[in-house]
């Protein structure tokens, strides 16, 4: 009895790796996506241009969301590679696809946007120094 319970497990991970297009995690992700990637790509514009990332505004929503937004596009660019791991092709197109990019794009982005203010700066704010 174990082993079939053990197979249907694996098809249920295959299942949400696979992303359906309809789903409602498909969805969430996708909205989550899309106001993540603009709020990053902000966020590298403000580290490379003041040093800083963004200021806390009020109550601290600013940089909650701001965290809360590099989260999503690590939690998207992860699900994008595990699927093509799993799968052999990345998460299916439409706005899911275009999302999984530009998550690609943002997180590029920030490691070239880190690596010039670390260069520039000899610390990352807040990080290293």
């Amino acid at each position: 009895m174990l082993p079939s319970r053990r197979r249907n497990h694996c098809a249920a991970l295959k299942t949400k790796a696979t992303a359906e297009p309809d789903s409602t995690l498909t969805k969430a992700v996708v909205a989550a996506g899309l106001v993540a990637n603009p709020v990053v790509l902000v966020s590298e514009y403000f580290l490379k241009t003041t040093g800083e990332g963004l200021p806390p505004g009020p109550g601290g929503i600013y940089g909650a969301t701001e965290g809360i937004s590099y989260l999503v596009i690590v939690g998207v660019v992860g699900w994008s590679i595990y699927t093509k791991v799993k799968t052999g092709s990345g998460l299916p197109g439409s706005f899911l696809g275009a999302v999984e990019g530009f998550s690609y794009l943002s997180l590029v982005a920030g490691i070239v946007v880190a690596a010039l203010v670390f260069a520039e700066k000899g610390s990352l704010p807040g990080i290293t120094g």
